[in-house]
């Protein structure tokens, strides 16, 4: 077959494949290019899932009479102008592509008024590369866009849509999205005449949380905290859900880009990282979190729907957001989740006027315990007074966890609080508490490396062994001391003491592919922790063990000073409250 250049409406029917898969993309294109105007309110109206009907109007700025036939026409934006907008584009649309690639497979007709038009114009496609006169119509100042009829001249595309209830749940989901990303617009939704969202512009705190109840959940936001970190040029904020809040799968993690909604690897990584040491195998974390940094250090142009972008400092950014995430979740504490501690980003437990006469804070009951090559981390406790049960009155200084009044079952501390009563398991806390130990132990301690008496030879691909050169300094600085042998084979002389049982090789070979994706691995340390969680499982108080008065608060006191004492290493829960109006409700008082 001959080379020749292809009908224009074949050039935009093929580009509708890139921008235009089903419904919910093209209103997820409209409603960009609405926010993109100014609009402060956007409804939607659709018909059939979308397929026979999705009007979209907004109170944005409006398209000029003289531009209307340019808004259809391919390549042709008002949101770049050269290279150097390209690099540094601060607008969710800018290819010029959205309106021509619908107008290719349906019906569109666009009716727009300028604030300074006396009436609107309005311009109507019949899905074939033809368009009628501009004609006036009556609309107040800003866009709607009509499209109908989608894929009704492309029947092989047609076909691959599912039911109307399918192809209305991705099109609400992509509102929804669209809905997270801008709290300050008004967002109407409805299908088949009837309401589907009716979402109120939020400007504070207190509105964004009541929008986020309706976008994602109430369960959602009664798990979350809110989070604001800044640094290195970027700031991240939003809302993390507490770990015992985990998922079956990733299907409530929203990332936000500059105000974009993105499905980014490098982003997802970084977060997942932050929960690594108090989530369960398998499940996964939920979040809602925006990401600001200077438009030209992000390159939203990397993917035909705008889903992925590439950072020019990967490697700060992924950094940046993991360690945000890993500190909030640090502060997960007793303190940090009592009302007098509601309202902050997240609370710090501060050291209470209350504490049990003869008590020191280093006094908790722990096995003696001794941890190959990183030596004597924990020592038994020294024998402790009984502890006076102090008043519980809201002024009476008690700390968050309260004061220990019985234990049941050998199981579970109960203590009692000015809030209600507070059930803990001792075995879930006193694991977090070891577990954490032994990290600072092993951070003040350094990494021990054991000499391996036989080398292990590792083929890899040459890229492999080059990265291997390239990192030898950090990878040693993990506890792997690793020799190129020739240009594909490296030789392991040295590991991490605490992983010499562990399959080293694949190990390696795991660490390189994420120095190859990420310029950086965290593999040795979460394997070391891993070790280390495993241990502080085995050692730590088991069940049935009866404690005193004394041992008990000793141990509620050293929750309230450990980090990420709200789970245990698998992201159980370590405590729980009953308020007074929980037991109130149990023993139906006041009905």
């Amino acid at each position: 077959m001959p080379i020749r250049e292809l009908p224009p409406q074949l050039v935009n029917q093929i580009a509708a494949g890139e921008v235009v898969e089903r419904p919910a993309s093209v209103v997820k294109e409209l409603m960009e290019n609405a926010l993109d105007a100014g609009a402060r309110r956007i409804e939607l109206d659709v018909e059939g899932g979308g397929t026979r009907l999705m009007r979209v109007r907004d109170d944005g700025g409006g398209i000029r009479k003289e531009e209307l036939p340019l808004a259809v026409a391919r390549h042709a934006t008002s949101k770049i102008g050269s290279l150097e907008d390209l690099e540094r584009v601060a607008t969710l649309g800018f290819r010029g592509e959205a309106l021509p690639s619908i107008g290719a497979v349906a019906r569109l007709a666009i009716t727009t008024r300028t604030t300074d038009s006396e009436h609107a114009w309005r311009l109507e496609g019949d899905g074939h590369g033809r368009y009628a006169e501009l004609a006036p119509a009556a609309h107040a100042p800003g866009t709607s866009v009509e499209v109908r009829d989608l894929f009704f001249n492309t029947p092989a595309r047609r076909k691959f849509l599912k039911s109307e209830a399918t192809e209305f749940g991705h099109l609400e989901t992509a509102v929804r999205r669209l809905g997270l990303a801008r709290h300050d617009v008004d967002l109407q939704l409805k299908h088949n005449g009837r309401a589907v969202l009716a979402l109120q512009a939020a400007t504070d705190r207190t509105g964004v949380e009541r929008r986020l109840k309706e976008l994602v959940g109430p369960e959602f936001i009664e798990h979350a905290f809110h989070i604001e970190q800044q640094g290195g040029g970027m700031r991240l904020s939003g809302w993390l859900a507490r770990p015992t809040f985990s998922r079956s799968q990733a299907d409530l993690q929203y990332f936000y880009v500059n105000g974009r909604a993105v499905r980014d690897k490098l982003l997802v990584h970084a977060a997942r990282l932050g929960f690594n040491d108090v989530m369960f195998h398998g499940r996964h974390p939920a979040y809602v979190l925006y990401l600001e940094l200077d438009p030209a250090r992000v390159d939203v142009n990397a993917h035909p729907a705008k889903q992925e972008v590439r950072f020019r400092d990967s490697r700060l950014v992924h950094d940046f957001v993991f360690r945000t995430v890993q500190e909030a979740l640090a502060a997960t504490t007793p303190a940090a989740a009592m009302p007098q501690a509601a309202g902050g980003a997240y609370a710090m437990p501060a050291a209470p006027g209350y504490r049990p006469s003869g008590l020191a804070p280093s006094q908790i009951p722990m096995a003696a315990e001794t941890l190959a090559a990183y030596g004597r981390l924990h020592a038994e406790s020294a024998a402790v007074p009984s502890a006076m049960l102090a008043s519980v009155s809201p002024d009476s200084g008690v700390p968050p966890l309260g004061v220990p009044i019985a234990q049941l079952h050998g199981i579970y501390i109960l203590a009692a609080s000015p809030e209600g009563l507070i059930l803990v398991d001792m075995h879930a806390a006193h694991e977090r508490i070891t577990y954490e130990r032994m990290k600072v132990a092993l951070q003040q301690g350094g990494v021990v490396t054991q000499p391996l008496l036989v080398p292990v030879n590792v083929a890899v691909a040459k890229r492999e062994a080059d990265l291997a050169e390239q990192f030898g300094d950090e990878l040693a600085a993990n506890g792997f001391v690793v020799e190129r042998r020739g240009p594909e084979s490296l030789s392991i002389r040295e590991v991490p003491a605490l992983l010499a049982r562990e399959d080293v090789t694949t190990l390696l070979r795991d660490l390189l592919a994420d120095l190859a994706e990420h310029g950086e691995s965290r593999r040795v340390p979460e394997s070391l922790k891993r070790v280390l969680a495993n241990s502080a499982c085995r050692t730590s108080l088991r069940a049935h063990r009866e404690l005193t008065l004394a041992e008990m608060d000793a141990l509620l006191r050293e929750m309230e000073r450990t980090p990420r004492a709200d789970q245990c290493n698998h992201g159980r829960p370590t405590w729980t409250r009953l308020t007074h109006s929980d037991l109130d409700r149990l023993f139906l008082r006041g009905r």
